[in-house]
């Protein structure tokens, strides 16, 4: 069999934290969340009551706050850049692959382990959760160590082994709570049950040791629960918290409008299982390998089977119950991930030796499909780069770090394709890893540069709280993203007139400028502002849209800012972004 040693580890876990560091620390706030996250963060950093998070001032409890906590720590150290507010990521990230890498050395020895911890790093769907800034980093983190905890209960010698595990379960389930609320228990939960089950283990569930650790979830959330209840409004929140947020996730209830959490990001029938193979890439074929693979040995002891069942039994339940639910997000799954990572750990580890040849056209398979990769990269870098070309500042280096990084993963996908043909899994798949992170690494930390003008709200806010100095601000009709860039940046007191827009906000807008007709109206505009470039491509490829989308620098008037008889004081757009206006009664139009 293979072994190890051969590979250059060192490597392998270079190319995960540069390939971490780079969507991590390399760019700005992106939406859709992150402008919302990093206010709460901010806020969370000065803010006196901790227990509840504040977006724009007021309450906002969806979450629990301990990513904001943690967040806010590294903001009030370094500053509100997006690279501090998202640093604890790499913390996370770290614990994500160690978690399971040692769930799969534990099950199926070292090169499982190694194989695992790195395909939860890279799948498409868990890399993304883990660069972002977001809940569902830390949920992802928590529920890893929890389910290693699990996993070391469940299969113990001993009573203290038993204890030992079960207690890191319950230590890591505290932490998720904190981090996501009883999100946090479906992956674990629905893995001991269907355990249970599936080996008619059904003393497992009268183990001491099992509950022993409750009292570590208990004494961390009930410490929480009690500091929101005995704060302003605290029974309120609480119901928000654990009524709306999280029955209504999966269920209608009644609820005010903006409460109705069930309304946004509809289920529709099959959607995890139509995705799936996008959260997966690039290892999707592997994946699909390894459970043919694991079909086929079905017949072995259940001592040779217990790394498949664990896997299968912290992933498939899980989708089946997300399924079923009122609301779908990609990212809802993440948590599942560990047991497909589990999965293609174990069957590196079986068919490392002697592959078949569905083995190894699994392989080569992802070899084209990275190959591939590096001809879509190597378009948008192409396409980004000539968008941004009059205003880029380093050209040459955007030119020679894309270009090094494709040549270098197509470099890599070839010799993963070589190696694949002569049956070297494990050194193929290492190929494919470093093919991939270079794909992470260089093109992607130069087509962030470029992608953050897109994304600069924050430059909109400081330009707003400039022509707002000495005036009155009416917030008319904004979404979370335009709250908390105005609150975090124009440091400009506003009064919120909340969407959706209709004839009542519209009335109450009427009266406000009545009472101030010196008052500044700031509202997003419809649609998205595109650069020269995009339009042109849309043209050529016949994909112009009716009415054409707005040029960087024009907007028509909304018919409601007409009725009340506003003028555009000043536009402010981002190429192919966001566009936004700040209106009085009486500027003369202009833009910038």
């Amino acid at each position: 069999m293979q072994n190890l040693r051969p590979l250059p580890l060192g490597l392998f876990w270079l190319a995960l934290a540069l390939s971490w560091s780079v969507g991590i620390l390399g760019r700005g706030y992106w939406t859709p969340d992150e402008p919302r996250e990093a206010d709460i963060s901010w806020r969370m950093s000065w803010q006196a009551e901790k227990a509840v998070p504040l977006l724009a001032g007021e309450a906002f409890c969806e979450k629990p706050p301990l990513a904001y906590w943690l967040a806010g720590a590294a903001i009030g150290v370094l500053g509100a850049d997006a690279w501090a507010a998202r640093l604890p990521n790499l913390l996370y990230a770290l614990a994500t692959a160690l978690a399971v890498g040692l769930l799969g050395r534990r099950s199926a020895g070292p090169i499982a382990g190694l194989v695992a911890a790195a395909a939860i790093s890279t799948f498409l769907l868990s890399y993304q959760v883990e660069i972002w800034l977001a809940t569902d980093a830390p949920l992802l983190a928590t529920v890893a160590v929890a389910l290693l905890g699990l996993y070391t209960g469940f299969y113990a010698e001993g009573s203290g082994e038993r204890l030992r595990g079960y207690s890191c379960m319950h230590a890591a389930l505290a932490l998720g709570f904190l981090s996501k609320s009883a999100a946090a228990w479906m992956v674990p939960v629905l893995t001991i049950a269907a355990l249970v089950v599936w080996e008619k283990r059904w003393r497992e569930l009268l183990r001491w040791e099992l509950y022993a650790g409750l009292g570590l979830q208990a004494a961390a959330i009930l410490t929480w629960v009690r500091e929101v209840y005995v704060g302003a409004d605290g029974a309120a929140h609480l119901k928000v918290f654990f009524w709306n947020n999280l029955v209504g996730r999966f269920a209608h209830v009644e609820a005010p409008q903006d409460l109705q959490y069930a309304a946004a990001h509809r289920n529709s029938p099959g959607k995890y299982f139509i995705e799936l193979p996008l959260y997966l890439w690039p290892w999707t074929l592997l994946v699909m390998a390894a459970a043919r693979h694991a079909w086929g040995q079905r017949h072995r002891t259940i001592e040779q089977q217990r790394p498949v069942r664990f896997a299968l039994a912290a992933f498939g339940p899980s989708l089946g119950v997300l399924s079923v639910a009122a609301t779908a997000r990609n990212i809802y799954l993440a948590p599942a991930l560990p047991g497909l990572a589990l999965l293609l750990g174990w069957w590196v580890r079986d068919v490392a030796s002697a592959p078949d040849r569905w083995d190894r056209r699994a392989l080569r398979g992802t070899s084209l499909m990275l190959l591939l990769a590096v001809l879509v990269v190597a378009a948008a870098g192409a396409l980004i780069g000539r968008d941004s070309w009059d205003v880029m500042h380093a050209r040459f280096e955007f030119v020679a770090v894309v270009s090094l990084g494709l040549a270098s993963a197509a470099a890599c996908a070839i010799s993963a394709w070589r190696d694949a043909g002569r049956g070297l899994m494990l050194r193929g798949l290492f190929w494919l890893l470093l093919a991939y992170c270079a794909l992470l690494v260089a093109p992607a930390s130069q087509i962030y540069a470029q992608v953050d003008a897109w994304q600069d709200l924050p430059a909109i806010g400081r330009a707003i709280g400039r022509d707002a100095a000495g005036r009155s601000v009416v917030l008319f009709a904004p979404d979370e993203t335009t709250r908390a860039f105005i609150d975090m940046y124009s440091q400009t007191p506003v009064e919120l007139i909340p969407g959706p827009i209709t004839a009542m906000s519209t009335e109450r807008l009427r009266a406000r400028l009545a009472a101030n007709p010196l008052a500044l109206v700031v509202t997003q505009l419809p649609g998205r502002s595109q650069s020269r470039t995009l339009r042109e491509l849309e043209r050529r490829l016949g994909l112009e849209r009716s009415p054409p989308t707005q040029s960087f620098d024009s907007a028509p008037l909304p018919a409601w800012a007409a009725e009340l008889q506003l003028r555009i004081a000043h536009l402010y757009a981002l190429p192919n972004g966001r566009r936004y206006a700040v209106l009085d009664l009486g500027a003369a139009s202009a833009s910038r």
